[in-house]
């Protein structure tokens, strides 16, 4: 008896994690194709083929949905950054490979952070629980440690760390993210050329 309960609640636990994917996948598809304020529940439980009730089940509101989306496209951004550098010399590379991860494909994961942050940072606030001021310390800190790497390899000098993460996340951010008439940041050779003439020069001072 004792057994058969247990057979049962795991495969529950198993439909429960089941719809719950389906619903944050739904979530993550409405988000692209529309944004936050547009996204509604019901839209997102008709493409996860269930009812609204159901997805209440698993998401008291909106926000806790969207939310969960949010949570799972971070994570999954961060670790495709660590990954695609991970296979990258030279921190100026490091950087042209992060810059142009960040402005890449429309469904990437940092591409839709990057332009729900942008474009509705109140609503990316509320379901997204850390706010939009976010942004700058958790580049600032997936940064940090190739600083710290091509420091060690005598390619810069730093002396505050911590400052010129955060500088360097500005930097990156900026050059991400605005336009304009002197480097196609789309173009790698041009964008590492631009950042060996320009940026690594600043880490370099004593």
């Amino acid at each position: 008896m004792g057994l058969e309960a247990t057979d049962t609640e795991a495969a529950e636990d198993a439909a429960s994690k089941t719809v719950r994917d389906r619903l944050i996948d739904a979530a993550e598809s409405c988000l692209r194709d529309k944004g936050i304020r547009a996204t509604t529940v019901s839209e997102v439980a008709e493409a996860a083929g269930v009812s609204r009730g159901w997805l209440y089940r698993h998401f008291p509101d909106k926000a806790a949905l969207l939310g969960a989306a949010i949570v799972r496209l971070n994570d999954a951004y961060w670790g495709e950054a660590h990954a695609t550098l991970a296979e990258v010399d030279g921190l100026a590379r490091q950087l042209t490979a992060g810059i142009i991860l960040g402005r890449s494909a429309y469904d990437s994961p940092g591409a839709l952070l990057m332009r729900l942050r942008r474009d509705e940072p109140e609503e990316f606030a509320a379901c997204a629980g850390a706010g939009v001021q976010g942004l700058l310390p958790d580049l600032a800190t997936f940064w940090r440690p190739y600083l710290e790497a091509a420091q060690d390899r005598g390619e810069i000098r730093v002396e505050n760390m911590h400052e010129a993460s955060e500088w360097l996340a500005r930097t990156v951010l900026s050059v991400t993210t605005v336009p304009g008439d002197t480097l196609d940041p789309d173009d790698p050779e041009a964008l590492v050329g631009y950042l060996e003439r320009y940026l690594m020069p600043s880490l370099r001072a004593v």
